[in-house]
């Protein structure tokens, strides 16, 4: 499967730092392959062949521990995974799983091209270095949202920025995802919803939550 016309215009718009020459080689040996909703591409001790690149849709990476996930980050649109970068560059096992939340189309890059890109073209680094700034970036939010705001404040927050990448007021999402990503208990969640529905900030429906 090849990119569109459309992606690969975006693509160029997106990552111009890297200059033509490179996106012409990306996008040569680059596998472009969709996902379907809530479909693994990646778990933990799994070696990484292939570096994604989210063309559109979305794909959460997560860790888990003793039957706990925890959610690191989402790779949207036109970013790509520090995670798999690093493990696919060190020929090491991944620490992470990935799943697709969405309808996800994905340029997966060959990890064995990475160590030439990156001696050949410097501006390779600077992919990766703009991802780790914003995962950096959300590590430190998450720290600053554990040292200092309530558990109902971080799941108000969760749940806008969820709605802010799909672009909807309504998430199709239960309260067991949403305990489970923010490593508290399903009691927990079920009871702050409650009383944020009370304070009229959001409607539970028995199909998802809507943000008001």
């Amino acid at each position: 499967m090849e990119l569109t016309l459309k992606e690969a215009s975006n693509l160029r718009k997106a990552h111009y730092y890297l200059g033509n020459e490179l996106i012409d080689e990306l996008i040569a040996y680059g596998k472009v392959m969709e996902f379907e909703s809530d479909t693994e591409i990646l778990k933990e001790g799994q070696y990484v062949k292939v570096i994604p690149v989210v063309l559109n849709g979305l794909i959460k990476v997560y860790s888990r521990h003793e039957e706990k996930e925890l959610l690191l980050y989402y790779i949207q649109p036109d970013q790509s995974c520090i995670m798999s970068f690093a493990a696919g560059l060190n020929n090491e096992p991944s620490r992470v799983f990935a799943v697709t939340e969405d309808f996800t189309r994905v340029l997966l890059l060959p990890s064995d091209k990475m160590p030439d890109w990156l001696k050949n073209h410097p501006a390779m680094n600077t992919l990766f270095f703009r991802q780790y700034n914003i995962r950096y970036a959300e590590l430190l939010d998450t720290i600053h949202y554990l040292l200092y705001h309530k558990l109902d404040k971080r799941i108000y927050d969760y749940l806008v920025e969820k709605c802010q990448i799909r672009g909807e007021k309504f998430l199709n999402i239960r309260h067991k995802q949403i305990a489970s990503e923010l490593g508290t208990a399903r009691e927990v969640i079920s009871r702050l919803l409650k009383k944020m529905e009370k304070e009229g900030k959001i409607l539970q429906h028995s199909d998802g939550i809507e943000i008001l």
